[in-house]
């Protein structure tokens, strides 16, 4: 299983990405931006603590999106598009 934590950690390592995370939390949809290391809910409100997760312990990665940086959502450059938790495994490199 991935976390959200091993997810800020690759974008820490990789700064000319962006990540997309769409999950399940508490039975709501949620999607989440992530940049150098930084988490932000797209779709509600994020906490101003950046200690507080983002998601619960019970929360499901449903998709990882990889993007190039900048982000323009306007117009979009996938790296990308849909993989499984499972998958993005194989990119971590710690």
């Amino acid at each position: 299983m991935i976390t959200i934590q091993q997810l800020e950690t690759y974008s820490q390592q990789h700064p000319q990405e962006v990540l997309i995370i769409k999950a399940r939390d508490n039975e709501e949809e949620i999607e989440i931006i992530i940049f150098k290391g930084f988490s932000s809910n797209l779709r509600g409100a994020t906490e101003f603590d950046p200690d507080l997760p983002i998601l619960s312990s019970t929360a499901q990665i449903i998709t990882i999106d990889r993007l190039v940086s900048p982000y323009n959502p306007s117009n979009p450059h996938y790296i990308q598009c849909d993989l499984k938790a499972s998958e993005f495994l194989s990119l971590l490199n710690f």
